[in-house]
């Protein structure tokens, strides 16, 4: 492997770093739950929508422990906080 190679690489993809990322500087807007289920590996995920600009997204997001803890917070029609970044709108998170 060259230099250059090197260089260019891509780092991995950390989905923790990313959430951390933008639970630091996203912007913040109100969405809504609109399902969750558990998948094939056991963890649970929540969908959600929320609209940007007069544009719906939906989205999905794998449940931390203390999101589990609260399923309240999160059950089918519960509004959540969304993080999501400026520069790419449809990259979201739930708080």
């Amino acid at each position: 492997m060259g230099l250059l190679d090197k260089v260019l690489r891509k780092k991995p993809f950390d989905p923790e770093e990313w959430r951390r990322k933008l639970l630091a500087t996203g912007r913040i807007t109100d969405g809504v739950i609109i399902d969750t289920y558990v998948d094939g590996d056991g963890a649970e995920v929540a969908m959600y929508s929320y609209t940007l600009n007069g544009v719906d997204f939906e989205s999905s997001a794998v449940l931390t422990r203390d999101q589990q803890n609260n399923p309240v917070n999160y059950a089918p029609g519960a509004k959540v906080t969304v993080r999501y970044d400026p520069r790419n709108q449809g990259n979201s998170v739930i708080e």
